[in-house]
């Protein structure tokens, strides 16, 4: 009787366990099948490696994890946590920073054109002959003359070379100027408190630096060097965008927006010739939003110039500046639905963090206005139907990760949209917007904080390889099959340097 007993006792426990080990081995599944699932759904899970590319990434992976985990036990050390300004020359230490920076990235589709250089090399620009200074409470003015400018000053016009060498120490003269073409600045969440004061102090930059840049042969000489710069990045071509503003020279001559687009080819063809194996560049124009309908009637009409005169340097147009602050899209529905029969749009839309508001709804008119990208996209996680409506129409996404915690959108990159947009594979291209004013690298910072900040903890090589791709897919080059075969030259060449290196 008690041998019956404890069978049955035994056999119960036994039947039991075996049944809550099933139901745990079940939910292990489940849950692995999930993660499996959602890994598969990823932006770059389409990227099938070849086996010197596995091997290169499990390099980039063991020096990713090795990072994330450290941030991961200890927050504090987990630097693309913070304020970028607190960390963008900590990282360039990194080994897995310095690798990236080292491989072929495609394309720069978001940048405008005199953000893109650092404050040193502006600050160089004003050892130019002939430059006047006018000091006026804590700013200044510039401007290249023959002789002292009869424009109104404040203070006095003075040279600058002169000014400089009898300042005392031109070391200190030049650290005090330099300040003047930088937003980086020490505990910047204490002086920048909102997105108003910072683009406040972005904006300053373009208006203080107009005269010295748009001196015409210092205009040409800083696209030629942008070009440099990028081609120095592993960038192979840009789409840039400009204003177009006023030049001028030392014999009284002012050139219209036409003639600043024709020097912009024209250093792009010396330049073609100088680094042939360079891909080249074209053109956005993106003129100021804050004005009225009439004004954007004018600037379309520029556009159409523009194409007619220089015939496919003009990749299309946009309306830039503070989307907050400036006229909201809607207000130019009739003259953006006339000019769309002349030119490709890739419109601003959504730089902010509002919801329902006209910023934000400047998302909906790109879209139905035919818009080929969207410039930052910031809101556009709130909008489900624009989602779906950005995969319908293949619409990209110009990302520029690094911008948006510096204007104030974003505190923790971890917590950028571009997180949700990656997970759900959306068409996302990466940029750098004005990468001189914070003191970022052309693009390798922005690919690096995307990298170990935004993506995945499992986002690896795949998703490298396909944000450089994507920059080629959504150009407005025509020909991208020589243009991506030449980008798959270059990945081979820097897959094999990585794996020669023995990184």
């Amino acid at each position: 009787m008690w041998l019956v007993i404890l069978y049955l006792l035994f056999g119960d426990a036994q039947s039991g366990l075996s049944t809550v080990t099933g139901r745990i081995e079940n939910v292990i599944n489940e849950r692995t099948t999930l993660i499996e699932n959602e890994i598969k759904m990823m932006f770059g899970s389409d990227i099938n490696l070849s086996d010197s590319e596995e091997k290169v990434n499990e390099i980039i992976m063991n020096l990713k994890h090795e990072e994330l985990d450290i941030g991961f036990e200890e927050p504090q050390l987990f630097n693309v946590s913070k304020h970028f300004f607190e960390y963008k020359d900590e990282i360039k230490k990194s080994k897995l920073f310095q690798l990236i920076k080292q491989m072929p990235k495609g394309a720069i589709l978001h940048a405008h054109d005199t953000g893109i250089l650092s404050p040193d090399y502006v600050l160089q620009l004003t050892y130019w002959e002939n430059l006047y200074v006018c000091f006026e409470g804590d700013d200044l003015r510039f401007l290249f003359s023959k002789s002292i400018p009869t424009d109104t000053c404040d203070s006095q016009w003075q040279l600058l070379r002169d000014t400089r060498f009898s300042s005392g120490d031109v070391e200190i003269f030049d650290a005090k100027l330099r300040k003047y073409f930088t937003l980086v600045i020490d505990k910047p969440n204490e002086v920048y408190t909102d997105i108003n004061l910072v683009w406040n102090a972005f904006q300053n930059y373009f208006i203080r630096t107009t005269s010295l840049i748009c001196y015409k042969p210092v205009w040409e000489q800083y696209f030629y060097d942008v070009l440099k710069a990028l081609r120095e990045e592993n960038v192979m071509y840009i789409e840039i965008r400009s204003t177009l503003p006023e030049l001028y020279d030392l014999d009284g001559n002012v050139f219209d927006s036409v003639v600043t687009a024709q020097s912009y080819k024209n250093v792009l063809d010396r330049f073609l010739v100088d680094y042939p194996d360079f891909y080249g560049a074209k053109l956005i124009y993106a003129p100021l939003r804050m004005v009225d309908a009439s004004t954007v009637k004018n600037y379309i009409e520029i556009a159409k110039e523009i194409d007619y005169t220089i015939p496919g340097f003009l990749a299309g147009f946009d309306l830039v500046g503070q989307e907050d602050l400036g006229a909201p899209t809607k207000e130019f529905l009739e003259e953006l639905v006339e000019g769309r029969k002349y030119l490709q749009y890739f419109f601003h839309a959504g730089e902010t963090n509002w919801n329902g508001m006209s910023t934000d709804e400047n998302l909906f008119d790109a879209i139905v206005l035919g818009t080929k990208r969207i410039g930052h996209a910031f809101a556009l996680s709130k909008h489900p139907i624009l989602i779906d409506e950005i995969k319908k129409r293949d619409i990209a996404i110009e990302v520029n990760v690094i911008s948006n915690n510096v204007l104030k959108l974003v505190d923790d990159v971890r917590n950028h949209p571009l997180a949700s947009f990656l997970a759900q594979n959306l068409p996302v291209v990466l940029s750098s917007d004005d990468p001189g004013i914070w003191e970022a690298d052309i693009l390798s910072h922005d690919f690096y904080v995307t990298f170990v900040g935004v993506a995945s903890r499992h986002a690896d090589l795949r998703l490298l390889k396909k944000l450089a791709l994507n920059s080629l897919y959504y150009s407005t080059v025509k020909n991208k099959d020589k243009l991506v075969h030449e980008f798959e030259i270059r990945w081979t060449r820097f897959i094999d340097s990585v794996i020669k290196n023995s990184w």
